[in-house]
């Protein structure tokens, strides 16, 4: 089950972290999208999370090349307790183990009450190092701008789409003051609850970002309401929210309704036209499914699927008297 290539390194990372050189029992892990192999290992009876990054392709991306970065923010995360246990890791053989954590079913009511707390924790951690120089608005951008000139959207769509996002391209802030360590990728499988703790796992993507890119994510997740929006920035910032709080999260949830859609249909499509779908499933509906388990992103039908389901909700909110008072409050700062 370990590629010959790895076997040597696996040896040396279970002599040194456990002072043995082999496992009890191995499985492999199939949830989740990154290319890295991962086994649920048993050494003297305790479970632990081995990665093995296989590609040679140093520059080919997260998952895929140098893990100094990735690491240190997994070590970071671990050190603040909102991270599995690091028990070893190698950048040269590109090899990591970390502590196995048994998930249980989490709740939506049960994250929007304990996510703020984590996130809270996530952003207070020392500034993670840049992998790279990048802003993440203007990753945002260049995606879009390459879904803009594909030409693949129908007109009906891509008109009004484009236009909102610029409009709330020219208005969100881009300064510095928001800047903290993020993970950047809180979909629901990166956060596991074992029954009494919440966990984040798969630091790949970690750098310093905007602090509402996180709070956007999990909050496509969790909120339904205005009022539990409120509770949950109230949580995260242990003060009422206020309406600019309220706006600059709003204004992000709409970018990433216009991002996600610029990275499926352009990565997964590969310029080919795509077709206004006629039924488009629930925004919620969608979201709590993925939440339970019940729905996966892995094959490419189901991520084109997503794709429609936040264009569908970009298009509602571009209509709604919310968005022009967002825009409007965020102009004036």
């Amino acid at each position: 089950m370990i590629p010959e290539a790895k076997k040597e390194a696996v040896a040396c990372a279970l002599r040194e972290a456990f002072g043995v050189t082999g496992y009890d029992d191995i499985q492999m892990m199939t949830a989740g999208l990154s290319p890295a192999l991962i086994f649920r290992i048993v050494v003297r009876g305790q479970p632990y999370l081995l990665r093995l990054i296989v590609s040679t392709n140093a520059t080919a991306g997260p998952g895929r090349g140098d893990q100094t970065h990735h690491f240190a923010c997994m070590k970071s995360a671990a050190e603040a307790g909102i991270g599995p246990r690091v028990w070893y890791t190698s950048i040269e053989d590109r090899v990591s183990i970390t502590d196995f954590v048994t998930a249980r079913p989490f709740p939506r009511t049960e994250a929007l009450l304990r996510l703020p707390a984590t996130l809270r924790t996530l952003h207070a951690l020392p500034p993670f190092p840049f992998p790279r120089a990048m802003n993440y608005l203007d990753v945002m951008d260049g995606c879009v701008r390459k879904l803009q000139a594909a030409k693949i959207l129908p007109e009906s769509e891509a008109g009004p789409l484009f236009e909102g996002y610029a409009r709330v391209a020219s208005v969100y802030p881009r300064d510095d003051s928001d800047m903290v360590s993020s993970h950047n990728d809180l979909k629901p499988e990166n956060i596991l609850f074992d029954g009494d703790r919440v966990w984040l796992v798969d630091w790949e993507a970690g750098f310093r970002n905007d602090r509402y890119v996180d709070l956007a994510v999990v909050a496509n997740f969790v909120i339904t309401n205005d009022a539990e929006e409120e509770a949950y920035l109230r949580a995260y910032f242990g003060e009422a929210a206020g309406d600019y709080r309220r706006a600059r999260l709003y204004l992000m949830r709409q970018l990433l309704h216009m991002f996600y859609p610029a990275v499926l249909f352009v990565f997964s499509l590969k310029g080919n036209a795509v077709h206004s779908k006629e039924k488009v499933p629930d925004f919620r509906d969608f979201h709590n499914r993925i939440w339970a388990g019940e729905l996966s992103l892995a094959a490419d039908e189901a991520r084109l699927q997503y794709a429609w389901v936040h264009i569908k909700q970009n298009l509602e909110n571009l209509g709604a008297a919310r968005f022009q008072d967002a825009l409007r409050l965020i102009s004036h700062g």
